[in-house]
């Protein structure tokens, strides 16, 4: 790769912008919202359609979504993550755009080759991968062969996706992220488009999967669009393991584990959980909750926080690196604290409120809540995997993470085994949270010994009382589902107890709508956010 002066458009489309993290975050965040609550819709129509332990279809279905998505984490988002956005963003300011958008096209065609290959290769042989994913679901029987099915349809969907995520940091790198986050949207809107006129379990679960691929097609072609329309120049070409591109895989490899360690320990879970009837289905339910704020804050602010860091880290600007991540764990906490607080003060309101309905019954429901509890105690971990891992990758250091991460596996394995022994499925769910805390809890000691970042005092004594809000927030909560008969009996008397939408769906959304309203003046109370900070962030927003 030859060297080259930056062009003043590159110059001007790397510049940080004033705000930039929290504008960032903020479009990403919103377009998420948008993409979480149309999740959520799919959700609450797979788990009518297809049920949890009465059926094979949902287990069946939620394997077939899950084994694609961890091989997106190792070989698109999190060696993308880990790899790509930081040589790409360091490219674009040392030698321009044209340079850099040939390293993006030669990586985008390795992945594309390589995921392809697995595509074809994991297809052929999922009859025999199927006893490794899911062993608990036995050799020939009819979850087995319906899963074995589903996972073939959906394994398309890894290319497709690799090319999502890989044209998604192209665009981050140049601080637009609105087809990124939107893009997810279009799987919502194609799985609901073919599940909903289903009749049968098992033909929403096949129609479901279908819709799964014809949706990662679409939304390739919506990012390749984005791309073309942003001024960059990645096109198609055949796989070049040029120096640069092996360089990135050599990042990529430990840093796919690294940044994918809450998957595995996700997957090696689904796999305990596979020797449950309805196991699968029931921490597949409860994880959609807590990727809300996974989603929503962890990813988002940890995606508009890698380019900012990495510039920040190339040009030695040790205190903005440092502000960036006071900010961004300060941002992130002062949104996961409260979604966690609700996860475990009302699990089981949460799991019959929205799901006890059709095929989906009170007990796949007590079932979910129980694991759901545990994880709302690893929410704020599995957000904060997000944002430490970029102080590694910022600096190119992707073995450090893997290692971590490879302790953590180790514990979710270990615990996970011994709790599902102990207390079935729920002890699945509270391996993964305390392995996601070891993980955090090595990251921060690592970064803190090497001397690139700890939490300034200021950001300790902030993180303090947005906890002091939360647990406020949350005993309001618990208050509410421990006396939820006196908000729904008002709700029944005057007549709300239709079988889709009824009391306890009201009173829900009531108690959430009372948690939204309380939250905020604890937080001003217990001084997390103060006047003056909000009425300067209203002026930045309208400047």
């Amino acid at each position: 790769m030859t060297d080259a002066a930056p062009s003043a458009s590159a110059e001007q489309s790397q510049a940080p912008k004033k705000g930039g993290l929290l504008k960032s975050s903020v479009v990403y965040s919103g377009l998420t919202l948008v993409s979480r609550f149309m999740g959520f819709a799919r959700d609450l129509a797979v788990s009518y359609r297809m049920g949890a332990s009465a059926t094979p279809a949902a287990d069946a279905y939620n394997t077939a979504l899950a084994f694609p998505n961890l091989f997106r984490r190792f070989f698109a988002e999190g060696a993308f993550a880990a790899a790509f956005v930081p040589a790409y963003a360091k490219s674009l300011q040392r030698d321009g755009e044209e340079t850099a958008d040939i390293l993006a096209a030669d990586a985008m065609a390795t992945l594309a080759a390589s995921t392809i290959v697995i595509t074809v290769i994991c297809q052929l042989a999922m009859p025999w991968l199927m006893m490794l994913i899911s062993p608990g679901f036995g050799w020939g029987t009819e979850k087995y062969k319906l899963a074995v099915l589903l996972t073939q349809i959906t394994m398309p969907y890894l290319p497709c996706m690799a090319i999502v995520a890989h044209l998604s940091g192209v665009l981050n790198a140049r601080d637009r992220f609105i087809l990124s986050a939107g893009a997810p949207i279009l799987l919502n809107i194609f799985t609901l488009a073919f599940i909903l006129p289903q009749t049968t379990a098992v033909g929403a679960a096949q129609w479901g999967s279908i819709g799964v691929v014809v949706a990662g097609v679409a939304q390739a072609a919506l990012l390749t669009w984005g791309v073309n329309k942003s001024g960059a120049k990645v096109h198609w070409r055949l796989p070049r393991l040029t120096p640069e591109v092996r360089g990135l895989i050599g990042k990529a490899i430990p840093g796919a584990l690294a940044a994918s360690a809450t998957q595995v320990n996700i997957f090696i879970s689904s796999n305990l959980a596979s020797h449950v009837p309805g196991g699968r289905t029931w921490l597949a339910t409860a994880d959609r909750l807590y990727q809300l704020p996974l989603g929503l804050v962890g990813v988002a602010i940890g995606v508009a926080l890698l380019p900012r860091l990495s510039r920040a880290v190339n040009s030695g600007d040790h205190q903005d690196a440092q502000s960036a991540m006071d900010q961004g764990i300060t941002l992130a906490m002062a949104l996961t604290l409260p979604a966690a607080a609700a996860l475990i003060a009302m699990p089981g309101f949460l799991s019959d409120g929205l799901y006890t309905r059709g095929q989906f019954t009170a007990f796949d429901a007590s079932q979910t809540a129980a694991a759901l509890f545990y994880y709302g105690i690893g929410t704020p971990a599995f957000v904060l995997q997000q944002l430490y891992s970029r102080a590694f990758f910022a600096r190119g250091d992707t073995k450090s993470p893997m290692r971590f991460a490879l302790v953590s596996v180790a514990v979710n394995i270990g615990l996970g085994v011994l709790l599902f022994n102990l207390v079935g499925v729920k002890g699945i769910a509270a391996a993964t949270a305390v392995a996601s805390w070891a993980n955090i809890a090595q990251m921060a000691w690592a970064l803190s010994r090497r001397g690139d970042y700890q939490p300034s005092a200021q950001s300790w004594s902030r993180l303090a009382r947005i906890l002091a809000a939360s647990v406020g927030m949350g005993l309001v909560l618990a208050a509410a589902s421990h006396w939820r008969d006196l908000i729904e009996a008002p709700l029944r008397a005057i007549g709300l107890t239709g079988h889709t939408i009824g009391a306890k769906e009201f009173a829900l959304a009531l108690t959430c709508l009372v948690g939204a309203a309380v939250y905020p003046p604890l937080l001003f109370l217990f001084g997390g956010v103060t006047p003056a900070e909000l009425k300067a962030a209203l002026r930045r927003g309208k400047a």
